[in-house]
């Protein structure tokens, strides 16, 4: 059993389906497969040796990349935002760092108050070009909130238009999704389908026989699927100046 501190709840692991579309200029659809893990941020999963090489969450993966935790890097993001962390439980979707290496295209944080309701969610973007930014979300009964787009993510659309992303709290299914609006084009979308299993360490086996070396494979998906948009003639659009973790906000 992977395990965590007898005080928090136990982690899950959401086998899924990542999907994109794209109608404009050119049609285009990617489905890709992988597994992302729901961690409590105050009692992170406990793996045995020498398991930890499949799963290890790490606080210079996230945020500026110098908190002494995740959770402590949250903290200060919630406190620049104006909202107290204090009494928040905090739920983390994210892919672990595996043998060694991690990405995480879009990491979201699902903030709790004492009473249960979610006060806020943050939704943590990372491009491949080593940028990070994260977007303070303050979601309907729904699950749905709207956010200015601020990031260089795709090398395909600019830094302009809006996001309404779908963020509902995981259950025993996973459906998140994002739409980027822009002005006088269709939306893109992108969506996240899974369902959730308990994280023991057959299971965690099985997907990472089944994904090996998942992160990787997420991250070289991203570049093959733009250098097949990009050979198809659909143009680039300038990068601005490249973003820090010390440019957060």
């Amino acid at each position: 059993m992977v395990t965590a501190p007898s005080a928090g709840p136990p982690a899950a692991l959401y086998p899924c389906v990542i999907i994109h579309r794209r109608r404009a200029p050119q049609r285009y659809a990617l489905r890709h497969r992988t597994y992302l893990w729901l961690v409590d941020l105050d009692h992170l999963p406990e793996l045995p040796r020498p398991l930890g090489l499949l799963a290890h969450f790490s606080a210079r993966d996230h945020f500026t990349g110098r908190a002494p935790s995740i959770r402590a890097a949250l903290d200060g993001f919630l406190d620049q935002h104006g909202i107290d962390p204090r009494g928040c439980r905090v739920l983390m979707l994210a892919h672990a760092r595996i043998l060694g290496h991690v990405f995480n295209p879009l990491t979201l944080y699902w903030c709790y108050a004492p009473d249960g309701t979610v006060r806020c969610v943050v939704a943590e973007v990372h491009n491949t070009y080593g940028g990070r930014h994260a977007y303070l979300l303050h979601s309907d009964a729904t699950g749905t909130a709207s956010v200015a787009k601020d990031f260089y993510v795709s090398p395909f659309h600019p830094i302009d238009g809006h996001y309404e992303m779908r963020v509902p709290p995981p259950g025993e299914l996973l459906h998140l999704s994002i739409r980027l609006h822009r002005p006088g084009s269709p939306p893109f979308t992108a969506a996240v389908r899974g369902t959730r299993r308990a994280a023991t360490v057959p299971e965690l086996l099985r997907l990472s026989l089944r994904h090996p070396w998942s992160t990787l494979a997420v991250s070289a998906a991203i570049r093959f699927h733009g250098i097949r948009l990009f050979l198809r003639g659909l143009p680039v659009q300038p990068r601005p100046g490249r973003r820090t973790p010390e440019s957060l906000s």
